[in-house]
């Protein structure tokens, strides 16, 4: 998907929402668990119940690959099943020497379908290029997360860069967000930045003006929606609002229910937070 597609997308459904399928059979309601098909029935009931609100979905790759070869199925079911109105997301942080990062591209973007792909920067370029060589098709690479070990590497302050000092002591995540961003474009780059770090985004935008941010960490980890979306959204004057983002929500939708109404219930979470970012949008 072009972006130019995710931008007619969000501005005709007037919503920027990801849905985030992290789906844990042990959470998935008691009465679907002995489903021979559980964890894609779960899926599709999902999808099918939040379509209408949502521009995106984010699949995170982890809690397939754990149930082996099945969920590897299950994974590529899903993703086929979304349809290509919506955003496809991988949510797997790859990002390895160059050849290696070469075959995690085919993976999924040639042998499934997915639009993106999350990717780890720290092993520099040659391990994010080939994520953008696919017309099309995007690399989402890690910016500022929301986990507490981003103090670790993330809000590290580097004081010169090539011998000299700068003027203002630069975050690691600044230095990424500067170095990557000339790498690709904001037709084929995103960046993550967590919604609990809503007091980063104004700075974030004055780095990386142009480029969608996929914002995770809203609803069941607190991140505020009206912050996000006053302090990152693209600013333009246009008649067609760029946005620039895509906001995810996981848990508080697709467990917003554990018993037979989980779809329905799921539903009504994604129609509000649809509602409330159609007035950010207008």
């Amino acid at each position: 998907m072009t972006r130019q597609q995710l931008i007619e997308q969000i501005n005709q459904k007037q919503t920027y929402l990801c849905v985030g399928l992290d789906t844990d059979l042990s959470k998935i309601p008691k009465h679907l668990q002995s489903h021979p098909d559980a964890m894609f029935e779960f899926n599709k009931d999902i999808i099918d119940a939040t379509l209408d609100y949502c521009v995106s979905y984010k699949i995170n790759t982890a809690f397939y690959e754990a149930m082996g070869v099945k969920g590897w199925e299950v994974m590529e079911r899903t993703v086929n099943y979304i349809p290509s109105t919506h955003f496809k997301m991988a949510d797997a942080k790859r990002g390895d020497i160059g050849n290696t990062s070469a075959q995690y591209a085919k993976a999924f973007f040639e042998t499934m379908s997915f639009d993106a792909i999350t990717v780890a920067p720290y092993m520099g370029e040659d391990s994010v290029r080939p994520f953008l060589e696919y017309e099309g098709k995007w690399a989402i690479v890690l910016g500022l997360t929301s986990n507490k070990g981003a103090n670790d590497f993330e809000m590290k302050q580097l004081i010169s860069e090539n011998g000299e000092e700068h003027l203002r002591a630069e975050f690691l995540y600044e230095r990424v967000l500067r170095t990557v961003s000339k790498w690709g474009t904001p037709d084929n780059l995103m960046f993550v930045v967590g919604a609990t770090q809503a007091e980063e985004f104004v700075n974030i935008r004055s780095i990386i003006p142009d480029h969608f941010l996929l914002v995770p960490g809203v609803g069941a980890q607190g991140g505020s929606l009206k912050d996000i979306s006053e302090k990152a959204m693209i600013k333009d004057t246009s008649t067609t609002a760029q946005c620039g983002l895509l906001v995810n929500a996981s848990r508080a939708i697709i467990y917003a229910s554990d018993r037979e109404d989980f779809a329905y219930k799921a539903k009504k979470i994604a129609e509000q937070y649809g509602a409330e970012m159609k007035t950010y949008l207008s």
